[in-house]
């Protein structure tokens, strides 16, 4: 189930949740953010190869990439037995930009996107068949949890592919992980 919270950025414990898709869109648009649920056009297996993941969603990414002009797609996938997960995690945990925007596609699995807008942030946990695109130069962090689990296409307008711009703010430790996010649903 995917859930949106809307906190004061000074009040992380504030926050206003939305359940309901129709409503989570309702709330990112304004931001700039677009929400959607993907359906596969084919069946995968769960071990499949990164092209047959991208087979299976081929119409829904050219859409995109037609409306973007994104220049790269590509698959990752990040399970709790992965050597680097801890590193990686306190990576994305960090407050960071793109001069790209993000987007991402969970196949699998879930993570939490916490945008900070203004004076707010907006927690947005994201589950299989979610897509959610994150503005250039919006700063945000994901946190995966501590026993991660997800498979995401990744859609990048530059060729370059994931290159963050970290602000230094501390702002991201403030607020719910995904585990304690999901703890208080």
């Amino acid at each position: 189930m995917s859930a949106l919270t809307i906190y004061p950025a000074n009040q992380p414990n504030q926050g206003v949740t939305y359940r309901d898709f129709d409503s989570i869109a309702a709330q990112l648009s304004p931001i700039g953010v677009q929400f959607e649920r993907w359906q596969a056009e084919s069946e995968f297996a769960a071990d499949a190869e990164p092209q047959a993941v991208l087979d299976a969603y081929q119409s829904s990414i050219d859409k995109l990439k037609q409306q973007y002009g994104f220049q790269s797609v590509d698959v990752i996938s990040l399970s709790a037995d992965h050597p680097n997960a801890a590193q990686l995690r306190q990576k994305f945990l960090s407050e960071h930009t793109h001069s790209d925007f993000e987007v991402r596609f969970f196949v699998e699995g879930r993570g939490l996107f916490s945008l900070h807008v203004e004076d707010q942030v907006y927690a947005l946990l994201c589950e299989q068949g979610d897509l959610i695109s994150v503005p250039a130069d919006t700063k945000h962090w994901f946190d995966m949890g501590e026993t991660p689990h997800f498979k995401c296409i990744r859609l990048f307008v530059t060729e370059d592919g994931w290159v963050a711009d970290f602000t230094g703010d501390d702002i991201a430790a403030s607020f719910p992980t995904l585990d304690q996010y999901l703890a208080a649903l």
